[in-house]
């Protein structure tokens, strides 16, 4: 079984960038496609984005292709997000995700929030 911890939120005004990094511990990543998702407050959780076991094949959500990479480093058992370009409605609480296959998430982490102030 796979631990994950997400980091790197904080508060940033529309525009700016932040990095977010989730590292796993317990079990290497890289039996696992790993996976980004945010909540905001009253709504569903929803896809972020998605990547492969060696960081080939990944997806975006429409909302955020062209603003957001998604990045893993194997050798230091972390995944992380870029995200440029910030709008207020990208607020939300993001959780990074392990999956046995390519679109599951059979393991989950606390989430970080991300605020984007307009």
């Amino acid at each position: 079984q796979v631990q994950l911890v997400e980091s790197g939120g904080g508060l940033v005004q529309a525009g700016g960038s932040l990095r977010l990094s989730c590292a796993a511990s317990g079990r290497a990543i890289d039996s696992y496609a790993m996976s980004w998702f945010r909540q905001a407050p009253g709504k569903e959780r929803e896809f972020v984005a998605r990547i492969g076991w060696s960081g080939g094949s990944a997806g975006y959500a429409v909302a955020v292709k062209g603003r957001f990479t998604i990045s893993r480093d194997n050798a230091k058992n972390t995944v992380y997000l870029q995200m440029n370009s910030l709008k207020p409605e990208d607020t939300a609480v993001y959780y990074c995700a392990a999956g046995h296959t390519y679109y599951s998430t059979d393991y989950w982490g606390q989430g970080t929030q991300v605020t984007v102030s307009s």
